[in-house]
């Protein structure tokens, strides 16, 4: 899930970079935060990440269940292969087969249900950011926030006093929720996979 949350902070960080009118203000106010404290610090995200662990093991272990019962019949088959009729290998092997490509399929449905679950979930809560940031740029007059991710932003150096990450986190304490993050439907979305799930090996 910590990965989930990076690329939701990396979504962040471009609009939080991009927050700025067509016309700087003079003189230039600028300011900074850290996109991923911010979501961390958001309402209902803990609560979306829960739901959405949640989601994932109950798919790896039908995925796990469908890649034993797949293993045992390429197992059972090696064992048999040396006494069985031309007919009969390609009756099983075709079997397994069949079985590989319901496996597979069903791999793919599930990963595109997570990928759509997660932004379900996920966008709501980052709107609530991006609305807090929006708020307290326009309220204070700020001309951009920049996005300052420790160990992955292009800001070497700055004056901590142009943070104002903390001012935002106190913002969003005050934001209720986001409705949508107790969603239950599932949504149109983009794919990520579930992970920690093994391939059943061929015939």
């Amino acid at each position: 899930m910590r990965t989930s949350l990076r690329a939701a902070a990396a979504a962040l960080a471009f609009t939080a970079a991009a927050s700025f009118p067509a016309a700087a203000q003079s003189p230039t106010k600028i300011a900074y935060v850290n996109p991923q404290a911010l979501l961390q610090s958001a309402p209902g995200r803990a609560a979306a990440e829960a739901t959405l662990q949640k989601e994932v093991t109950t798919a790896q272990d039908q995925l796990k269940r469908m890649t034993d019962s797949l293993n045992t019949m390429v197992v059972d088959y090696q064992k048999a292969q040396a006494t069985l009729t031309t007919a009969q290998r390609e009756t099983r092997e075709k079997a397994i087969r069949t079985r590989q490509e319901e496996f597979q399929k069903r791999q793919q449905s599930l990963e595109e249900q997570f990928g759509q679950r997660q932004q379900t979930l996920m966008s709501p809560i980052m709107e609530q950011v991006r609305k807090a940031l929006e708020d307290i740029r326009a309220e204070e007059g700020f001309s951009m926030i920049l996005s300052h991710e420790p160990g992955s932003s292009p800001i070497l150096a700055a004056d901590k006093n142009l943070d104002i990450t903390e001012r935002v986190v106190a913002r969003l304490r005050t934001m209720g929720t986001p409705s949508a993050a107790s969603a239950t439907t599932r949504p149109q979305g983009p794919a990520s996979a579930p992970s920690g799930v093994t391939r059943p090996k061929s015939p």
